[in-house]
């Protein structure tokens, strides 16, 4: 285990937080289920190895009323049959804008598609927003080797 190498800049800079804050409420009131936006933070969280943000999101899917089965496979979305098809378009946008530089078109046709198919663009907007806090988190999180269970 490593230690940590500083507190989280957005509890340093406590405007930032603030922002940070205000942005995660708006997602939430903008209609998605909560359960499906705690599965997308718990996917990006995963990919970019934040654990704080990953017990995080494990605990908020839970309160949401994910299954046990969904937060222990979501990592294995595709393989299970314990997701909807919304979750499922959800999960796959997250996973491709959470690995913009992995291929040359980030977010393909078919992954938007199929989103937009489930999603009206308030949701997509929601749905997107709480990738990139997510993801801003991580960010935060990560490279200052934040620990989970320490909030």
């Amino acid at each position: 285990m490593s230690t940590e190498r500083m507190p989280n800049p957005a509890v340093l800079v406590p405007e930032a937080m603030e922002a940070l804050m205000a942005v995660t409420k708006a997602i939430v009131g903008a209609g998605v289920d909560g359960k499906l936006l705690a599965l997308s933070h718990l996917r990006a969280s995963q990919i970019n190895g934040c654990g704080p943000c990953v017990a995080g999101g494990v605990h908020q899917a839970g309160r949401h009323g994910a299954t046990a089965n969904q937060v222990n496979a979501v990592a294995a979305w595709r393989e299970t049959p314990w997701f909807s098809d919304e979750e499922r378009a959800a999960l796959a946008l997250t996973e491709a804008v959470t690995r913009l530089a992995d291929r040359p078109d980030p977010v393909p046709d078919h992954v938007w598609d199929l989103a937009a198919k489930h999603f009206d663009q308030k949701e997509l907007a929601a749905l997107l927003l709480n990738i990139a806090i997510t993801n801003a988190f991580n960010r935060l999180n990560a490279p200052t080797r934040q620990q989970a269970g320490t909030w």
